[in-house]
C-alpha cells in the first residue's frame, strides 16, 4: 500500500494505492488519525481509484474514522475502484460512508 497526501485549503486528499489488508491497515489508520487530530482539516478525502483490494480490516479503519470525524467535518471516499465498490456494497459500508464516484 502507498499513500500520497495533498493539502488544499482546509481539505486533505489521501491518495491510496495497492492493498489495504490486515498487514497494512495499521499504517492506513495511523495516517488517517494523523489528519483527524488536526483541527485545521475540515474535509478528509480518501481517493481510492488505485486500491486493488480492501479487507474487513480496511473497512473497519474507514468506519472508525467516520465515527471519529464528527458532525462538523467530512470524510469522503472518492472514486473507489470496482473491487472497493463491490466490497462497500456487499458489507453495507456504503450506507455509513460518504462515497463520491
Amino acid at each position: 500500500m502507498r499513500i500520497t497526501e495533498a493539502r488544499t485549503g482546509q481539505s486533505v486528499v489521501l491518495g491510496v494505492s495497492g492493498r489495504i489488508d490486515v498487514s497494512s491497515s495499521a499504517i492506513f489508520q495511523a495516517e488517517i488519525e494523523k489528519w483527524l487530530s488536526s483541527y485545521v482539516v475540515q474535509n478528509l478525502v480518501i481517493e481510492m481509484s488505485q486500491v486493488e483490494y480492501i479487507s474487513s480490516a480496511g473497512i473497519r479503519v474507514l468506519l472508525s474514522a467516520q465515527k471519529k470525524i464528527g458532525e462538523k467535518r467530512m470524510l469522503i471516499i472518492k472514486n473507489p475502484s470496482p473491487f472497493c465498490k463491490q466490497v462497500f456494497d456487499v458489507t453495507g459500508a456504503d450506507i455509513f460512508l460518504k462515497i463520491e464516484y
